[in-house]
């Protein structure tokens, strides 16, 4: 009833496909191959994975339990790969890194501009995730090091304070609060706001900021990023909260920054397993982060 690496990789090819053409484009054969494939799978499990319908795929509820587990999966398979790959170019080191999104737009690419200006053989990959995803990136060993803007807590993980920012008011340059010196807090139902969802750190930070000051929470337009609610304030949709960050990587000249009458800080940390010491490279890159963050950041 076991299937193999081969059989797994169709499944997994016709799920993110929808179609037994997309599969066979995906994987690089034939339709017929991709179907013999999946039918014999089916047999051998005892179950279908996919109910057709007028010619279309729909994955059965096992199918997608199962595809849950294929991905993890997977994943181990890529980083077998990149390790082989590493070892075949004989590269001098790799450093994975996984970064709040906020932080990937422009302070975390100029570290790693730095980094390889001084090391051009060493081979930097980053992502750019939520905090959930950032964590078990760094659990499943699939990063290195992690540069969160928001607190993550597991026992086995080292967090590490780097520098703090700021939660400031974004409006555009031709919004009525741009003559304003100071964004109250009290006054921000009294504008689209452009906000973030309750199940995103961002969401809960802004919700606690409402409720702390005794408002309710009412997001005219809901993104899950800042540097998305850059672009609509930049557009003239309404108003917005976000980090130093996202603000400097704006480089339209439309936004106008408001500091809030209440201050609310954002801490910067290091993230990395707890059984697994940094490596020498790994260090190397976290010095020229300080240093970007020093001299050119907030220069």
């Amino acid at each position: 009833m076991a299937l193999n690496l081969r059989q797994i990789e169709v499944f997994r090819a016709v799920m993110i496909a929808g179609s037994i053409s997309g599969a066979s484009q995906l994987l690089m054969i034939s339709q017929p191959a991709v179907s013999r494939m999946l039918s014999y799978s089916e047999q051998r499990i005892g179950f279908r994975l996919f109910e057709r319908i007028k010619g279309r795929l729909y994955p059965s509820p096992e199918a997608r339990r199962l595809f849950r587990d294929v991905e993890h999966v997977y994943r181990d398979v890529q980083r077998v790969n990149a390790t082989v790959s590493d070892l075949v170019q004989r590269r001098h080191g790799v450093v994975r890194l996984v970064c709040s999104p906020s932080l990937g737009h422009q302070l975390v690419p100029q570290a790693i501009a730095a980094f390889r200006y001084h090391h051009p053989q060493v081979r930097v990959s980053l992502e750019c995730t939520r905090n959930m995803t950032l964590r078990d990136r760094l659990l499943d060993h699939q990063a290195d090091l992690g540069i969160s803007l928001f607190p993550v807590d597991h026992p086995n993980l080292e967090i590490s304070p780097l520098f703090e920012t700021r939660l400031v008011g974004i409006c555009h340059r031709e919004h009525p609060l741009a003559a304003e010196e100071v964004l109250n807090v009290e006054t921000l139902s009294q504008h689209a706001l452009i906000g973030y969802g309750v199940d995103t750190p961002f969401g809960r930070l802004v919700q606690q900021l409402h409720d702390s000051h005794g408002m309710v929470y009412q997001p005219a337009i809901e993104v899950d990023s800042p540097h998305y609610a850059c672009g609509l304030v930049r557009s003239g949709a309404g108003i917005a909260l976000v980090d130093e960050f996202s603000l400097h990587s704006d480089v339209s000249n439309a936004l106008c920054a408001l500091p809030l009458s209440y201050t609310q800080t954002l801490e910067v940390s290091l993230v990395h397993p707890l059984s697994e010491p940094l490596s020498q490279l790994a260090r190397v890159f976290i010095e020229e982060l300080n240093e970007v963050f020093r001299h050119r950041f907030f220069a």
